[in-house]
């Protein structure tokens, strides 16, 4: 049961990513909307605490300002696939159009052969310059 749930938002995850990739306007809107709401919110609540230990609620807002921030924050960036490349990477957009696995879906194995791979296409560039050249 669990899994079919984390199976179902993993594809919405991805359908959406993906749709989202192809407008990256909306996309980088929606995910700096997002990313900034997080923030605000850790802020705010970190506000609230200390000023509650402070016994000073005279520069606070409400308590509950700061966990709804945070909580939408996390509701707009979840379904888009940017909670974790926000804080991590940006290689969503490209992953998205290629509409390869998430760099955190890959095993080891297949990165050090992406790595590899690359390693070999520049290889071949450096060599295509160095006879354009001559």
């Amino acid at each position: 049961m669990f899994k079919k749930i984390i199976n179902f938002f993993d594809k919405m995850e991805d359908r959406n990513r993906a749709w989202l990739s192809r407008r990256t306007i909306l996309y980088s809107f929606i995910g700096g909307v997002g990313v900034v709401l997080f923030w605000r919110g850790v802020w705010h609540l970190w506000d609230f605490i200390t000023a509650s230990m402070a016994n000073d609620y005279s520069q606070t807002s409400v308590w509950w300002d700061g966990p709804l921030s945070i909580v939408i924050g996390v509701l707009l960036l979840l379904p888009i696939g940017l909670w974790v490349p926000a804080f991590i990477g940006n290689e969503v957009i490209i992953s998205g159009l290629k509409k390869e696995k998430k760099i955190a879906e890959k095993t080891e194995e297949e990165v050090k052969t992406e790595v590899s791979e690359i390693e070999e296409i520049k290889e071949k560039l450096e060599d295509i310059e160095e006879k354009i050249s001559k």
